[in-house]
């Protein structure tokens, strides 16, 4: 029999597409309700970030203290990031379209870059005045540390409560609780270290606390940006072996082999996976059947959501799973 190719470009089948309109349309109301509480959410929070941060700012300046000026400029940072977030989440929900058959939904990853590139930067920077303030430490005011740390815990704590739901489902709000959270501790560590400075005149702890909260914020930083990167390039989601998705389609007893791999996430909740898949000679209206199964399959074990296979017969022998790049 001669060889053939079917391509099944579509993600689902027509039966499958009916009831994913469906279950659109009715979660649609809700999914619209969990934006708007995320949108007002954010917004409070922006706000108190900036509150909070001339406090510490010009408090910080007046005491003399290193380490309350540093937490005002993370939640400075905060509520810039908070701004990017909201952008990113208005840009995320707009439609596919002509340009950008993908959508906007990358821009939340993208905006999680930059949030976490802003942190590690401002992070290096505390560390070199850190370093400045161990050998020509200033006398500061441990009352007025004190009573400012404890209005930015209340801020900080109130502001990681609003996002922390959203944290949970959206890297760029996780990005947002984490630099609240971050601030929130540092804050605590600020007010004991005002307290040891009111009471005891151990200035050295000021810029201590400074490189304790940077050196954290600094870490948690990385984390974001790493998975961030692997997901604007295109990399294979940590959490998914390929090599196990490719057996389990290979368990289909009407596949011989499956080459031309392609696992990629567009962000945290939406995982692509194409492939050519080498089958036994069989009807085209058969293939639509195999098609769903194996979706079916990917989906129950590895929460990949978007697939594209192309079937074919006798086609591409022993190429293997990554097709290797060619050298112009």
């Amino acid at each position: 029999m001669m060889s053939k190719e079917v391509e099944v470009l579509s993600s689902k089948s027509e039966e499958n597409e009916e009831q994913h309109n469906h279950g659109h349309k009715h979660n649609h109301s809700h999914n619209h309700d969990v934006t708007n509480v995320k949108t007002i959410n954010l917004v409070i929070t922006m706000l108190l970030n900036f509150i909070i941060t001339l406090f510490e700012v010009v408090g910080g300046l007046y005491a003399r203290s290193l380490s309350l000026v540093s937490d005002g400029l993370h939640n400075f940072s905060d509520g810039v990031a908070i701004i990017i977030s909201y952008i990113a989440l208005k840009l995320s929900k707009r439609d596919n379209n002509e340009n950008k058959t993908f959508g906007y939904k990358r821009s939340s990853i993208l905006a999680a870059f930059i949030n976490s590139s802003v942190l590690m930067v401002i992070s290096v920077f505390l560390f070199k005045e850190a370093y400045n303030k161990f050998f020509n430490p200033e006398p500061i005011n441990g009352k007025m540390v004190i009573i400012i740390a404890v209005v930015g815990l209340i801020a900080n704590t109130l502001g990681a409560y609003l996002l922390h739901k959203g944290s949970e489902e959206d890297m760029n709000i996780k990005a947002s609780y984490l630099h609240l959270l971050s601030d929130a501790l540092s804050s605590v560590a600020v007010i004991i270290g005002g307290a040891m400075i009111y009471y005891f005149n151990i200035y050295w702890i000021d810029p201590l606390l400074t490189v304790c909260i940077s050196l954290y914020v600094l870490i948690e930083s990385f984390k974001i940006m790493k998975d961030a990167v692997n997901i604007l390039m295109q990399g294979t989601p940590e959490n998914i072996d390929i090599n196990k998705v490719v057996n389990v389609i290979k368990e289909f007893k009407d596949v011989q082999d499956v080459h031309h791999v392609h696992l990629w996430a567009l962000d945290e909740k939406n995982i692509n996976f194409e492939a050519h898949i080498n089958i036994d000679d069989m009807l085209v209206s058969e293939t639509k059947e195999l098609y769903n199964k194996i979706e079916e399959e990917l989906h129950e074990h590895f929460e990949i959501n978007h697939v594209t296979l192309q079937f074919e017969n006798n086609c591409c022998k022993d190429v293997g799973i990554i097709k290797k790049s060619r050298l112009a």
